[in-house]
């Protein structure tokens, strides 16, 4: 692509004198604020559904008092659903209890799963069947759910038994139905992500909060499935709905999802203040809630109390109610970095992942022995409903190392050399210098603990500060010999376990993300070959500047460019090599991409690219806008090559004369001159100078690259073309325009008159085609209805249009009569878009000091 696009044009000044004026970018940002809030009018009147259910939901809700705590126990009775509801011939309540919610926070939940599932059904199949949906969800699940607790509470179960009276309201059963049953018509990878989504939430809730709505969400889930499957694939064979494999980054996300479930859980039953469910008995190991002021002053009063109890409940409750209550949470931010490297297909989180799977099982085996103990001794009629439920959790952690055994090969990105030595000198340091704070400190203040500690108890405490108390519980340990009463002892005592735990996952954290260990081969030789004999699209010569690696594919027939930047592995143009692999190798790229834990985006790509990548499910936009000349037609008559014919003669007139080199054959004084131009612009404009696509002077110095400079009688320089090959059977066959710049001071004409020399000159060697090369950001309307994404490039192109004067340049080559060639970018997962856009930022902005950032976003503000 041409670099410094905003000094091409001729027919103005620079970009900075074309900026609006201060009332003129007032009036065009409030035009783009009022044409944003009219679109949400636009969306909302095509969803009357959807407005009618969250405007009744909130109505009824503000009219019967219900936002803040939900219905009143009167009003529950009439419209809530379970099973003495149905029993006393309340049927309606089979519809009524989808128009309330128990709270703001439910109420607040609904909104937002409403539109995300009932807005888009609603689009995608109509009011009338996605209205159908909800309320065919919303009443069967409901009838299914009390069956359940029915069978479940005659079978004996505690949980089910228990459900028998309760009632709920809530319309996230109905919502949850309807975004399972439009699932079956979206793409494979939202489909699965929707269904897992939906569906681990829904099992959840069931087993971990286990109220009556979350049974009957249960049966809502069922019916939306099948719903789904007989509306959307009806027309498929069983081939084509049945379970299909993951990619292996995809696979990475399920199974990090998968390994988090065991703490999302118990989470669920913390957020929810609700512990009705079987798998919630032991939700303390990862959640805990540290002792109530009640239970204090209970066990501090009573004479039968020992003081060693007291001052365990004392600390306990200090815990809960200071930052030390981080120390209840530790479990669930280890796991949740855990399951951060898995996503990272990181080998040692695989590790991390099944050692910390064992350990919990240990610990909630020996949690159910230290349990069970107590329930003989005081209630021996639950021993076996708690037996039952146990073994039930404890499969819990086994299926997690099932999954993760069977799924191991989907981990194999090791880390850089040291990396589990650096995180295991961090965590030690920080246990001994945190250790040796909160004794040293703590012994000194010794006077501000109740009772007073002696040195042997201060440092056999110590570790007892970074353990969740529930686990000190489960093996039988004290809590707590003292306790605190003010001063430092306290700061230290509610600090000491944060301070490890932060400092620990922090360094866990670093180790998972930072880049795996990767060996670099220096193919660049292979893949050049590959260029100069085959050639690939106007960009590829681009492939050899430096920054580049090279994935050569398995048969050695194609190559593709890409640098790492993050987690996205960016490709620089089209894949390369003979014709017939290269609609391949994206395929073979992804993969290979894939087992390196990276987000494959191929960059400025043709449609012979985007088709490929069309058939492998990703999505496209379009970036850029590539201009062709045909040079075996070429020739400048005519009306519309007047501009061209001008600068053509006016450059005879004015004694303008063109000057083919390489850089490395250039006289001196030209060179000295390319260098002052280019730093008078970047001057001139104290931005940063893009990269990437764009070539600057450290690409102009090859060989195989000409360069064509205008200058007048006295040897001033007045513009320069830099023009890249494209090859075929090892020789240039086609040029591509790139750098670019002309002399604020000189002959005002001399681009075109340098490029139509240029086209000239080629056509006589006999090339086929010149590409005056891609304009970022810009591209021509073609009458397609643009995706959304597309309109916010489009938005960036015109707001950046007065830094870098992308669209100006796009109209400069319009005065060539190019054909137009659109460029992509083609991505595979939609979700990785915002990584996407910060590796593209800094491909294109590497070396970008704070201050020019600064710069950069003032103007992209005011001209937005």
């Amino acid at each position: 692509m041409t670099s410094s696009a905003a000094e091409t044009s001729t027919a103005a000044e620079p970009a900075a004198t074309q900026a609006p004026s201060r009332l003129h970018r007032l009036t065009e940002r409030l035009s783009s604020w009022l044409a944003a809030a009219a679109t949400i009018p636009r969306i909302l009147a095509k969803a009357p559904l959807t407005v009618t259910l969250l405007v009744a939901l909130w109505v009824i809700g503000l009219a019967t008092g219900s936002i803040r705590h939900g219905p009143s126990d009167k009003l529950l009775s009439h419209v809530g659903v379970g099973t003495d509801a149905l029993t006393d011939g309340k049927w309606w309540t089979l519809f009524s209890y989808g128009f309330w919610a128990s709270g703001l926070t439910p109420y607040i939940v609904s909104t937002v799963l409403a539109l995300a599932t009932l807005l888009p059904a609603e689009r995608r199949m109509g009011a009338l069947r996605a209205g159908g949906i909800f309320l065919l969800c919303q009443v069967v699940g409901a009838l299914l759910g009390i069956a359940a607790i029915e069978v479940g509470a005659v079978a004996g179960d505690l949980w089910l038994k228990d459900a028998v009276g309760g009632l709920s309201v809530g319309s996230s059963v109905g919502l949850t139905g309807v975004g399972l049953a439009l699932s079956a018509s979206l793409t494979a990878l939202w489909r699965r992500r929707t269904r897992l989504l939906l569906i681990t939430a829904t099992v959840l809730f069931l087993f971990y909060a286990g109220e009556v709505l979350d049974i009957a969400r249960a049966g809502a889930a069922f019916v939306g499935v099948v719903a789904g499957v007989l509306l959307f694939t009806q027309r498929r064979s069983l081939r084509d709905i049945r379970l299909k494999p993951s990619s292996h980054a995809e696979t990475r996300v399920l199974v990090a999802l998968f390994a988090a479930t065991s703490a999302l859980g118990p989470l669920i039953t913390w957020v929810t203040d609700s512990q009705s469910g079987p798998l919630a008995i032991y939700k303390d190991l990862f959640v805990g809630e540290g002792a109530l002021a009640n239970d204090v002053e209970d066990a501090c009063v009573r004479t039968s109390t020992t003081p060693a109890l007291c001052t365990e409940l004392r600390s306990e409750y200090l815990i809960t109610h200071s930052v030390a209550q981080l120390m209840l949470l530790v479990p669930l931010f280890v796991l949740v970095v855990i399951a951060l490297g898995l996503w990272r297909a990181r080998r040692m989180a695989w590790w991390a992942a099944v050692l910390f799977e064992v350990a919990i099982f240990g610990v909630t085996l020996r949690y159910f022995l230290y349990t069970r103990s107590g329930f003989v001794k005081d209630s021996p009629d639950l021993v076996t409903p708690l037996t039952i439920y146990s073994i039930g959790l404890l499969l819990v952690p086994v299926a997690v190392l099932v999954v993760l055994v069977v799924t191991r090969r989907h981990f194999q990105v090791r880390a850089e050399k040291g990396t589990a030595l650096t995180f295991l000198t961090i965590a030690v340091l920080a246990f001994l210098v945190v250790g040796a704070a909160y004794i040293k400190f703590g012994y000194d203040a010794r006077d501000q603990f109740a009772p007073v500690p002696t040195f042997q108890q201060m440092v056999s405490d110590y570790p007892k500060r970074l353990v969740p108390p529930a686990y000190l519980i489960a093996f039988e340990t004290r809590t707590a010999v003292f306790v605190p009463v003010g001063g430092w002892a306290k700061a230290l005592y509610e600090l000491a376990g944060p301070v490890f735990w932060l400092v620990t996952l922090a360094g866990l954290f670093v180790a998972f993300w930072r880049a795996g260990a990767r060996r670099k081969v220096d193919n660049s030789g292979q893949a050049e070959a590959l260029l100069l004999k085959n050639g690939g699209s106007t960009l590829s010569y681009m492939t050899t500047w430096p920054g580049n690696e090279y994935w050569i594919s398995p048969d050695g027939r194609a190559a593709v460019a890409y640098r790492v930047i993050g987690t996205t592995a960016l490709t620089m143009g089209d894949p390369y090599g003979e014709p017939d692999a290269r609609h391949v190798a994206v395929a073979e790229f992804t993969a290979f991409c894939d087992a390196q834990g990276w987000s494959p985006c191929f960059y400025s790509v043709t449609g012979e690219t985007k088709q490929a990548s069309d058939e492998l499910g990703w999505s496209a936009v379009q970036v850029a806008e590539d201009t062709m000349l045909d040079l075996p037609d070429l020739a400048f008559t005519g009306k519309k090559w007047q501009d061209v014919r001008t600068a053509l003669n006016k450059a005879g007139k004015a004694g303008i004369t063109a000057h083919w080199y390489t850089w490395p054959t250039a006289p001196v004084a030209i060179q000295e001159q390319v260098r002052a131009l280019s730093e008078e612009w970047v001057a001139d404009k104290g931005l940063p100078e893009m990269g990437f696509t764009l070539g600057g002077l450290d690409e102009l110095d090859d060989p195989r690259v000409r360069i064509l400079v205008a200058v007048d009688e006295e040897g001033t320089l007045h513009g320069i073309t830099s023009w890249l090959p494209c090859y075929r059977e090892d020789r240039p066959i086609g040029w591509t325009l790139d750098f670019m710049r002309r002399s604020g001071e000189g002959f005002r004409g001399v681009m075109e008159f340098l490029i139509a020399t240029a086209a000239l000159s080629f056509k006589e060697e006999g090339a086929e085609f010149l590409s005056l090369s891609g304009a970022p950001l810009a591209r021509i309307d073609r009458g397609e209805q643009a995706v959304p994404l597309q309109r916010v490039l489009d938005i960036a192109g015109k707001a950046l249009e007065p830094v870098y004067g992308f669209r100006s340049l796009l109209a400069f080559k319009a005065k060539f009569q190019p054909d137009y060639l659109p460029l992509y970018m083609a991505y595979p997962d939609p979700a990785q878009l915002p990584a996407i856009g910060t590796a593209i930022g800094k491909a294109y902005l590497p070396h970008t000091t704070p201050g020019q950032m600064v710069r950069l976003s003032r103007q992209f503000t005011a001209s937005s």
